[in-house]
């Protein structure tokens, strides 16, 4: 299975499927952040709606995954050196935050420890094919090691587990690193250019702000996790993490209006998750920090990013549509080239 031309199958939904990049991750990652902003407001049906959802890609893309590293193993390590391939971890993590949020804490560690093992690899995959002026897919070094930190620091205060709120703070602070080191290599063309990945520039300092908020409520359930001036740090940190994602928020939103990009492209759902991730950070600040005055913002982000989830679903729907269609005329007309006269 390749990206540019392949054969005719006789199964047009493996021919189509067989042409999903790895990006497709980001779908998991924007309903699986959406059902964790919904549950945070309330909307307790919607946000498990939003997580079968969520499960049944992930199952779908996991077993795609499985496939090709046991199968088609040139072409899973063609496709684990993009930086796409890092929204396995992240997709992972977002899943097992909200599946911890819901109760399933063996289920949530599970997935926490899925990750943790696919991490290192991927990621020295990801890291070691980086250029210079990279899409905004470069930030997902930083989204899936803060995605680590966001399930641990979650788990820990669902389980009052000490050392693995400790053991978050690695990942926290080395995906500021990896963000640091993205910026960079960041191709700034793309806010006005780009075909969607290029809000993950913001969404990763959401993904981060809202694990520094996880790490500050995991300290409020009871445990002694560090002292007054290590919680002013992270408290000061998980604020302008905040700021600055809204600010990148601001300037993307304005791009998209400047140089309005309407057509579909699997890379939107890269869209629809910082939307969704910045919405759920505001909340998680706003409840522990108890600044209640982010609340109102913070659902007016949820459902802008519930109305971009809708588009891109229904964008992502007509393309399928028309991708099997495809798929099932070249089989036909490969069975009709191959028939005999």
């Amino acid at each position: 299975m390749s990206s540019g031309t392949s054969p005719a199958s006789p199964y047009p939904l493996r021919a189509w499927w067989a042409q999903r990049p790895p990006a497709a991750g980001a779908a998991v990652m924007a309903t699986g952040i959406l059902s964790v902003a919904l549950h945070l407001t309330g909307h307790e049906g919607l946000s498990r709606i939003a997580l079968v959802l969520a499960c049944a890609a992930w199952l779908t893309l996991a077993a795609n995954f499985v496939y090709l590293l046991l199968v088609e193993r040139a072409q899973w390590v063609t496709r684990a050196g993009t930086p796409g391939a890092l929204t396995a971890v992240a997709a992972t993590t977002v899943l097992g935050t909200r599946i911890s949020l819901f109760g399933w804490s063996p289920v949530a560690a599970a997935l926490l420890a899925l990750a943790a093992l696919l991490w290192p690899g991927l990621l020295y995959l990801v890291v070691t094919h980086w250029g210079r002026r990279m899409p905004g897919a470069v930030f997902l070094g930083c989204v899936a090691t803060e995605g680590l930190a966001v399930l641990g620091a979650t788990l820990a205060a669902t389980t009052s587990t000490a050392w693995l709120a400790h053991a978050s703070l690695v990942p926290f602070w080395l995906g500021i690193v990896l963000y640091l080191i993205a910026l960079f290599r960041f191709d700034l063309r793309q806010v006005a250019r780009g075909s969607g990945d290029h809000w993950v520039a913001g969404g990763a300092l959401a993904i981060s702000a809202l694990a520094g908020a996880k790490l500050l409520a995991a300290a409020g359930t009871g445990m002694y996790l560090w002292n007054n001036d290590d919680y002013a740090v992270l408290h000061d940190v998980t604020v302008f993490l905040l700021a600055l994602d809204l600010a990148w928020y601001a300037v993307l939103l304005a791009a998209e209006i400047a140089w309005p990009r309407i057509r579909y492209d699997v890379r939107r759902w890269s869209t629809v998750f910082p939307l969704g991730m910045t919405a759920a950070a505001t909340l998680s600040v706003a409840a522990v920090l108890d600044v209640p005055w982010l609340d109102a913002p913070g659902q007016a982000l949820l459902w802008i990013a519930v109305a971009a989830w809708l588009a891109v679903a229904t964008g992502a729907v007509f393309q399928a549509r028309s991708g099997l269609r495809s798929a099932a005329g070249a089989d036909t007309g490969e069975i009709r080239s191959t028939a005999p006269r």
